[in-house]
C-alpha cells in the first residue's frame, strides 16, 4: 500500500488529485500539509527534509506552482521549488517518486495542425515557459540519473470544476454569471481565436494517480492533454449556451503573457496511453456542463 504526501490539495488541481488518490484502494493514506505545517513556496529546506521524515512517503505530488506573477515569482514557484524537492527527497526519501506538474508553455510555438509529443523541442516564450522548463529538466535530469525517481507532468489547459478565474474559462463563466444577473447584453474577454488543448481536471488527477502508482516509469516526462484542439471562442461559446446566455460575446485587449504567441497547441498523449495505460475519457461538452453546475452550486 503507497503512502502519498501531496502538496497544493487546497487548489483546483490538488483537490482533485486528492480526491482521485483517496478513492484509489491501493493508495493507503494521503498526507496533505496545509501552508500553517510546511510553506512549499517560502519554507527552508531543513523544514521540507522533516515533513519528508514524519511522513515517510512512497510518492510525493506537488500541485503547487504559479500561473502569473514577475519573472522572479514565477521562477521560485515554478524552478526553485522543484530544486527543493528534489534535494530533500534525495536527502531524506530517496526511494519516493516524485512527481510535479510542468507546463504546455514549456513547448513555446507548435507548427499549426500537429500534435506536439514529449520529444519535440522545447522552446517556451514567456518566463512562466521558460520557470516550467527549468523545473522539468532538472526533474528530468535526477530520474535518468538515478538520483530521484522524478518525473514531470506537462499540463494543457485543465478545466473543469472549481476552476479559479486565473484560467479562461473560469473568467468566462464569472463573467457570464455576473452578466445573467443583471441582464447585460454582452461579455468582453481577451481574444479568442488560439487553438487550446483542453483537459478535464479529473482526467488529469488520473494520470497523477496512474503515475504514482506506476512500478517502473520508461520516461521522465508525461504530455497531459485531451489530444483535441478547439478555439477559445468555441469553448466559450459552448459556456455561454450551457449557461443559457444569449448576448454577445466581446473580444477585446491582449490575452495572458504566458501563452499570447501560441496560436496552436495540441497533445500528443500517446506515450501516457503507451505507458501508463491511460488515456483522457471526458469531452470538452461534459467539462463546460461541470463548469457551469460547480459554479451554481456555489
Amino acid at each position: 500500500m503507497t503512502r502519498v504526501l501531496l502538496f497544493g490539495a487546497s487548489g483546483f488541481i490538488g483537490g482533485h488529485a486528492r480526491a482521485a488518490l483517496e478513492s484509489d484502494p491501493r493508495i493507503a493514506e494521503v498526507v496533505c500539509p496545509g501552508r500553517a505545517t510546511y510553506d512549499l513556496l517560502d519554507g527552508d529546506p531543513d523544514g521540507l527534509a522533516a515533513v519528508l521524515r514524519r511522513t515517510a512517503p512512497d510518492a510525493v505530488v506537488t500541485c503547487v506552482g504559479a500561473l502569473t506573477g514577475s519573472a522572479a515569482h514565477l521562477v521560485t514557484a515554478n524552478t526553485l521549488v522543484a530544486a527543493k524537492l528534489l534535494e530533500a527527497t534525495r536527502a531524506v526519501a530517496p526511494g519516493a517518486r516524485l512527481v510535479r506538474l510542468g507546463s504546455a508553455g514549456e513547448y513555446g510555438l507548435v507548427p499549426d495542425g500537429v500534435s506536439v509529443t514529449e520529444e519535440d523541442p522545447a522552446r517556451p516564450l514567456s518566463a512562466y515557459g521558460v520557470s516550467h522548463l527549468a523545473g522539468t529538466r532538472l526533474f528530468q535530469l535526477a530520474g535518468e540519473t538515478g538520483q530521484v525517481d522524478a518525473v514531470s507532468l506537462r499540463v494543457f489547459n485543465p478545466i473543469g470544476p472549481g476552476m479559479s478565474e486565473e484560467n479562461l474559462l473560469g473568467r468566462a463563466a464569472a463573467r457570464i454569471r455576473h452578466a445573467l444577473a443583471g441582464g447585460a447584453p454582452e461579455v468582453t474577454l481577451g481574444p479568442l481565436s488560439a487553438y487550446r488543448d483542453f483537459v478535464d481536471v479529473r482526467d488529469l488527477a488520473a494520470l497523477i494517480v496512474a503515475v504514482v502508482l506506476a512500478p517502473e516509469l520508461r520516461h521522465r516526462v508525461f504530455n497531459a492533454g485531451s489530444g483535441r484542439a478547439v478555439t477559445a471562442r468555441e469553448a466559450v461559446e459552448l459556456l455561454a449556451t450551457t449557461a443559457g446566455y444569449p448576448g454577445r460575446i466581446r473580444e477585446a485587449g491582449t490575452g495572458p503573457q504566458r501563452s499570447t504567441a501560441v496560436d496552436w497547441i495540441r497533445a500528443d498523449v500517446g506515450r501516457a496511453g503507451r505507458e501508463l495505460g491511460w488515456s483522457p475519457v471526458r469531452d470538452l461538452a461534459t467539462s463546460i456542463k461541470d463548469v457551469w453546475a460547480a459554479g451554481e452550486a456555489r
